[in-house]
């Protein structure tokens, strides 16, 4: 990283160093505190959150800052790699103003009650007031051991850190609900991770990221009050995210509970479609990694679609089950959303009203699922006759043979119109195929044929093919964090090169964007990629 002097930034954008940024403290001072402050793993009660102060490290150094994040909070760009901003970032000093906490969640995992979970690894500094008044968390992961770390050391690796900083942004510019992330720092000291869960553990760079939301609220959050029935945190944490984050509700009462969970329903439901849109796959859709304001949360083993296949999971802990599979999303948030209901009945005791919520969250995932999908094609909408016959042929079609979801729907606006012959109809997608020995002349006649009648589909609507591929190039990404790239920056950043992070980082500002010379970033997943560690499926080891 290109590092400039604070005071350069601070004259030419008006931004302050991160230490003279506005600092609060509401979801400590308004919320119920664990009462003890000794820093061990136990089981915590009647609180939402638990004081403690990260754990210092050997020698933080600042190896990743998003310019855009720090706009957004009004901070300038460090000076330096190290120094005293690095040793914020990395959790080695606490600025006056801050009250840093760990806060108490529990969660469904895998389908199952886990009980009391926690931030073990997470610890949130303090609230940051943005110069236009908006409120955001700063909250570092990797930064320490917590009252909620059970038996881990609530390090992170830099791997999972590259991972989730590069990731954060990446969603953002894509245009999906998401956590944002400032900084990466490499905290100068191991950490000991199986990797493969094979027995087989190694020292790893240890690293922190801070990340950025306006709350990190997760459905969690409630479920571990409703289950331990301390209804009346229950209810004061209720209060204060509606208070904090939809004022619009108005004062606390049943009904705004009911309008405030049909938000919830809405929200995430809205994000899913996003996912679906550019092929995310979240990798661990817990209850305790989704959000209470719509937004993607805890980036671990996630991935994108690179071969079509609505049953690939990237994470290898749930390769038996597939449960978190990428076809299987939406049925997921759904099922988070009845336990997250479950959980607010005790404010809400009204079993049609939850399930009205439940109603929105279909009702918002088929429109804006239906809305997304149509931009893909480049059409106006989904609503004639035949529609649902044309989509469900071409998904058929893409799991016949391996193909590149990204480049398949990219492409398919360069597919010429009016182009008589199979092969020129079919040129602009060869790309997106992984063996090209697999569209036998059945397979290319048959999608030969899909794109005649797509075309003709295409052209009912009145739209001319200029506007129409324009339209499908901002629905379509060219450029998406596909695993191996997150690989290739890690790989360069453990040999102390931040240049390939820097680069892939600066073209996913611009997904939707041609940026000549950057096409190699744009190629499909090369074939030494598609079972190397970290390029494919990934576990949770962080």
């Amino acid at each position: 990283m290109n590092w400039t002097s604070v005071e350069e930034e601070v004259n030419h954008a008006g931004l302050v160093d991160l230490r003279e940024l506005n600092f609060d403290n509401s979801f400590v001072r308004e919320l119920p505190a664990d009462p003890l402050l000794h820093n061990v793993p136990r089981q915590v009660r009647g609180a939402c959150y638990t004081l403690v102060d990260p754990t210092p490290t050997g020698s933080p150094q600042l190896l990743g800052w998003s310019d855009a994040v720090g706009r957004m909070l009004g901070a300038s760009p460090p000076g330096s790699s190290t120094g005293a901003v690095a040793e914020v970032l990395g959790g080695n000093r606490v600025l006056p103003g801050m009250q840093p906490y760990a806060a108490r969640y529990g969660g469904h995992q895998f389908g199952h009650w886990a009980g009391q979970l926690g931030d073990g690894r997470a610890i949130t500094l303090s609230e940051i007031v943005s110069p236009d008044g908006t409120r955001y968390d700063l909250q570092l992961k990797g930064a320490g051991r917590t009252p909620y770390s059970r038996t881990a050391d609530g390090r992170a690796v830099l791997r999972s850190s590259v991972r989730e900083f590069m990731c954060s942004e990446a969603m953002h510019h894509l245009g999906v609900p998401t956590t944002r992330a400032l900084s990466l720092v490499s905290t100068g000291e191991s950490v000991v991770r199986d990797m493969f869960y094979d027995g087989n553990p190694q020292a790893e760079p240890g690293a922190v990221v801070c990340r950025v939301a306006p709350s990190f609220v997760r459905f969690g959050n409630f479920e571990i009050l409703a289950a331990s029935q301390e209804l009346d945190a229950l209810k004061r944490l209720a209060d204060y995210v509606i208070a904090m984050h939809f004022p619009e509700l108005g004062a606390p009462s049943a009904a705004a509970y009911v309008n405030w969970f049909e938000e919830i329903c809405r929200r995430t439901a809205v994000m899913i479609a996003e996912w679906m849109r550019v092929g995310f796959v979240h990798g661990v859709m817990n209850t305790d990694n989704m959000s209470i304001l719509g937004l993607t949360i805890d980036y671990g083993p996630y991935g994108w679609l690179e071969g079509f296949d609505p049953q690939w999971t990237p994470n290898t802990t749930d390769a038996e089950g597939r449960r978190y599979r990428y076809g299987n999303q939406p049925q997921i948030a759904q099922w988070n959303l009845v336990r997250l209901a479950n959980a607010l009945f005790p404010l809400i005791d009204d079993k049609a009203a939850l399930e009205q919520g439940l109603a929105v969250f279909g009702e918002t995932y088929e429109r804006e699922s239906s809305r997304t999908l149509a931009g893909k094609l480049g059409l106006l909408s989904l609503d004639r006759a035949g529609d649902g016959e044309l989509v469900g042929e071409l998904f058929e079609m893409l799991q016949q043979v391996e193909t590149d979801m990204t480049l398949f729907f990219r492409n398919l606006s360069d597919v010429p119109v009016g182009e008589a012959d199979d092969d020129a109809l079919i040129q602009p997608l060869r790309k997106a195929f992984y063996d090209a020995a697999a569209i036998t002349p059945e397979r290319r006649s048959a999608l030969a044929g899909w794109l005649r009648r797509y075309i003709a589909r295409a052209g009912q609507d009145g739209v001319p093919v200029p506007e129409r591929r324009e339209r499908m190039n901002r629905t379509n990404p060219k450029y998406v964090l596909r695993n191996y790239l997150a690989q290739q920056s890690i790989d360069a950043l453990e040999q102390g090169d931040a240049s390939v992070m820097e680069r892939v980082m600066a073209v996913l500002q611009r997904p939707y964007d041609e940026q000549p010379g950057q096409d190699e970033l744009a190629n499909r997943r090369p074939e030494w990629a598609r079972n190397k560690a970290g390029c494919s499926a990934l576990s949770c080891s962080s």
